[in-house]
């Protein structure tokens, strides 16, 4: 009985020790992005709400893809009639590609923060789109010496 009682008070105090043990992450390297990253023509929110925006874009015609690059000025934000300032990036160079790493193209932010590319399905790896074909995106940058990357998703409608 002695033993018993020993065995679930030893259990005890492994599995509260255990629970108090802060353990790191091992598959993601968090950090702040340097920059709010938003893209253009999405179905529903392109900024920093969606994990992937999606893009529609028609089967006929060229695929129009949009960025716009935004530092974030937090120094008001605990002043309500000030808040936070979104203030565009520009000249930034920013590289695009898709999930797999193929390279789509380069791009660099115009005075309002923005870039677009317009390119072919063909282009995008699709030589035949229909209704519901996509291409999963990645825009990445480097901004102040800290890299950063955004997907989104191109998605081919009728």
């Amino acid at each position: 009985m002695k033993s018993y009682k020993l065995l679930i008070l030893s259990g005890t105090l492994l599995v509260s020790l255990a629970g108090c043990m802060k353990v790191d992450d091992p598959f993601v390297d968090r950090v702040v992005a340097p920059v709010l990253v938003v893209i253009d023509n999405t179905v529903g929110d392109g900024g920093g709400q969606t994990g992937e925006p999606v893009v529609s874009q028609k089967v006929a015609g060229p695929v129009t893809l949009g960025v716009r690059i935004y530092e974030l000025d937090k120094s008001g934000i605990l002043d309500n009639k000030v808040g936070i300032d979104s203030i565009p990036v520009t000249s930034l160079a920013i590289k695009l590609t898709t999930r797999a790493g193929v390279a789509i193209g380069e791009l660099k932010t115009d005075g309002m923060g923005k870039a677009t590319i317009s390119k072919t399905w063909a282009e995008l790896g699709i030589p035949a789109p229909a209704a519901g074909s996509s291409v999963s995106l990645t825009w990445t940058g480097e901004y102040k010496g800290q890299a950063f990357s955004r997907l989104s998703r191109v998605q081919a409608v009728n």
